[in-house]
Formats: C-alpha cells, sequence, structure tokens
C-alpha cells in the first residue's frame, strides 16, 4: 500500500484561492450574460431601490467565491490523502474546464454595459471574490 502524499499547506492555500477567485470571476461573467450586473448599484438612472438582479449577482458573485475556495481546499486535502477516487476528480476537472470555458464564451460577447462600469464592476467581482475565496479556504484548512 502507497503512503499518501503530503501537500504543503500554503499550496493547497494558493490553488484553492486562485481557483475560488476564478470560479467568482466566471459566475460575474455569467450572470452577466445572462442580466445579472453587478453594477445595478451604481446606474445614475437607478437612484432608488437596490435592483433585485444587481443584488442576486452580487450574492451570486460570493457564494461562487466562498465555495470555490472552500471545496476546492477540502478536495485537494482528500486528494493528497488518497481519499477521492480518481473517477470522481477527473469528474470535477472536466466540469471546472467546462465551466470556466463557458464563463470565457460569455466574457467574449459584446457588452451593453459601458466599459467604465464594466471595469469597475470585474474589478468589484474580483476583489468580492478573492475576499471570500480566502475565508473560504481558511476554513476549509482550518478543519485539519
Amino acid at each position: 500500500m502507497t503512503k499518501p502524499v503530503s501537500f504543503p499547506r500554503h499550496l493547497m492555500f494558493a490553488a484553492a484561492l486562485i481557483c475560488g477567485v476564478l470560479l467568482a470571476l466566471a459566475m460575474h461573467m455569467l450572470g452577466q450574460s445572462v442580466g445579472l450586473d453587478l453594477d445595478g448599484l451604481w446606474r445614475a438612472e437607478q437612484r432608488g431601490i437596490v435592483p433585485a438582479g444587481a443584488a442576486l449577482a452580487w450574492w451570486l458573485v460570493a457564494t461562487a467565491g466562498f465555495a470555490g475556495g472552500y471545496f476546492t481546499a477540502s478536495l485537494m486535502r482528500s486528494a493528497a490523502a488518497g481519499e477521492m477516487p480518481p473517477r470522481l476528480r477527473n469528474f470535477l476537472v472536466a466540469v471546472g474546464v467546462l465551466l470556466l470555458a463557458a464563463a470565457g464564451r460569455a466574457a467574449s460577447a459584446p457588452s451593453a454595459v459601458p466599459t467604465a462600469s464594466a471595469v469597475l464592476a470585474g474589478l468589484a467581482a474580483l476583489v468580492i471574490g478573492a475576499l471570500l475565496a480566502f475565508c473560504g479556504v481558511h476554513f476549509a484548512l482550518r478543519k485539519a
């Protein structure tokens, strides 16, 4: 029986953080393609109540960042310990690649949002995704 490989904790932390941020950005791009814009909060024509689409987009990005970081760190820890079947690992890799490919396709489409607003929304998605992916990875690796 082979001895399980022990990956360095900081390597798992960095990889899971990157996966969480990429997942949050992918959700931002896919949300924009279906009309969920993060920049609905600071548009000039909507000064009253926060639009439901903007709130849903913020929650979608935040949840994707946290869950992406948490589950990636948990899966990396179990894969390093030899507890994950290879078929499950291959399936998860395929799903991740397809999700990122769909996000790339959605990002290549022309946008109806003004450029400055789209850049601010992308940076906001990056920051909130990174912050919540960091929290998810920290909670996942703290349990270990």
